[in-house]
């Protein structure tokens, strides 16, 4: 998706109405640090630091058309428990949302707790029920529909098989879309997705396509066989299969199959991805897009949250952001506000990774400066390199410096192995970045002491270290230019 589609459907989705119907559940998240084996039992000991709880499933899928500017309707069964109550606080939170949650108290609220340290999942304890909602319960859920889809241009139904999208949950869904003209969009971990009847769609992966035809779907060869079997199979008008790294293709009947490739992307944490793709991809047709923007959208917004921790959302502007980094070179990628800047270290964070940071004018690049950033990267996972603007480097070093504009010096900076991002400052000092990364390690060159670093004090405060890197003798900037001055007189 280029930049100007992206924008004009950016454009058309705020507001528009979404029911998300399915199974609700509570993430939970456990923090910590490992550092020794229990003595009980040849397992890790998680030191725990911090914990985070947030919506999950069709929560999740809630959360993320919210987080794109659209207006959602939730509707779920919680328990009558405590992690019910903590569904219901969750869904009160996000003012975008609109919570319609039936309580069962007959059963559990479906919650997953997953125990992490150094970005690694540990361990996951789910706690859940899975057969299927009856009765009063039933009932009111499928009155709960009909309330939920007026003025919605899509209803997304999330069946990750715990038990909330009955027969009676389904027909509700097609009939509510029938009498609003709303499109249906089902992901589901079934079997068979015959059982959801005449939908619009159904988005399955690669490897539920698989298990629901019995036949492989690794190549487009075979997934194009596959999709041809699914629309036998199924009454749904179209099928969607997403295959990660490969992209997505499209099976609609009587159109030849269609797949979309997508652009490669690190992959932190793939939790909620799919999630996030059937947000962007419903969010998307509410607001009058046709399919193929909105499975463009919906890879786009997929691909960012692969590179989160967790269950997470994606807002327009890191869409934005994707698209505009897509169409950069390596180096220039590596050049941030210091907006990005925080968003990297947090994301460096979750990872578990150690944040340095160093700064300089890096007027011209020589030999001291490679092997200076080269030591202060083994001191550290990621390091940040704070560069002076053009005006600041003019006030420290006088008029005729730099020698090289800030744009030229920050892509020389980029293209260094040791460097993994670039923030320019305006001020003299680089104090507001420095408080605004936080990092673990703060570098500078041995030509100084550590009362004279800037940012040293602050540093040490929340734990962090300063450490003095060693100097070559014999390059220096202002050396060079002098060489040069004297080899032209």
């Amino acid at each position: 998706m280029d930049l100007a589609a992206l924008q004009h459907l950016l454009s058309e989705v705020p507001g528009k109405r979404v029911a998300c119907v399915g199974d609700l559940m509570v993430d939970r998240f456990v923090y910590g640090s490992v550092s020794r084996v229990s003595p009980e039992a040849p397992i890790p000991v998680l030191a725990r630091s911090r914990e985070i709880m947030m919506l999950g499933a069709a929560g999740n899928v809630a959360r993320n058309v919210a987080a794109l500017g659209g207006s959602v309707a939730l509707v779920g069964l919680v328990g009558g428990d405590a992690e019910g109550h903590e569904a219901s606080r969750l869904v009160g939170e996000e003012p975008a949302i609109e919570g319609y949650l039936v309580t069962d108290p007959s059963r559990p609220t479906t919650l997953k707790t997953r125990f992490v340290s150094g970005g690694q999942q540990l361990l996951r304890v789910d706690l859940e029920e899975s057969r299927p909602v009856e009765g009063e319960c039933e009932q009111r859920l499928v009155r709960t529909i009909r309330d939920a889809a007026r003025g919605a241009g899509v209803i997304l139904l999330s069946d990750y098989g715990k038990g909330v999208v009955t027969d009676a949950v389904i027909a509700a869904c097609r009939e509510a879309a029938a009498e609003t003209g709303a499109k249906v969009v089902v992901d589901s971990k079934a079997r068979s997705f015959a059982r959801y009847g005449e939908i619009d769609l159904v988005k399955p992966n690669a490897s539920e396509l698989a298990y629901a035809t019995d036949m492989p779907t690794d190549t487009d060869a075979e997934v194009e066989a596959a999709l041809a079997r699914a629309l036998e199979l199924w009454s749904a008008r179209g099928v969607l299969v997403t295959r990660s790294g490969k992209g997505a293709s499209l099976g609609l009947r009587g159109w030849p199959v269609r797949h979309f490739p997508t652009v490669a992307r690190e992959v932190f944490d793939a939790s909620g991805a799919g999630d996030t793709a059937l947000a962007a991809l419903g969010l998307a047709l509410a607001g009058g897009a046709g399919l193929e923007d909105a499975i463009a959208f919906a890879q786009l917004a997929s691909g960012v949250a692969v590179g989160k921790a967790g269950t997470a959302t994606v807002s327009p502007e890191e869409l934005v952001e994707a698209v505009l980094t897509a169409h950069m070179a390596p180096a220039e990628a590596k050049v941030a506000t210091p907006q990005r800047m925080v968003e990297e270290v947090a994301r460096w964070r979750a990872q578990g990774l150690r944040v340095g940071f160093t700064n300089g004018c890096f007027d011209i690049l020589h030999r001291g400066h490679v092997a200076y950033l080269s030591q202060a990267k083994a001191w550290c996972d990621r390091l940040i390199v704070g560069l002076n603007s053009d005006e600041s480097v003019r006030a420290l070093k006088g008029e005729g410096r730099p020698v090289n504009d800030l744009e030229s010096r920050a892509l020389v900076l980029a293209g260094l192995q040791s460097v993994d991002l670039v923030a320019p400052f305006e001020e003299l000092t680089p104090l507001k970045l420095i408080e605004a990364a936080r990092p673990d390690v703060l570098v500078k060159g041995a030509d100084y002491s550590e009362d004279q670093v800037v940012g040293a004090e602050q540093v040490r405060s929340w734990g962090g270290e300063v450490k003095l890197a060693s100097l070559v003798d014999g390059y220096s900037t202002t050396a060079a230019i002098a060489r040069m001055k004297k080899e032209k007189a």
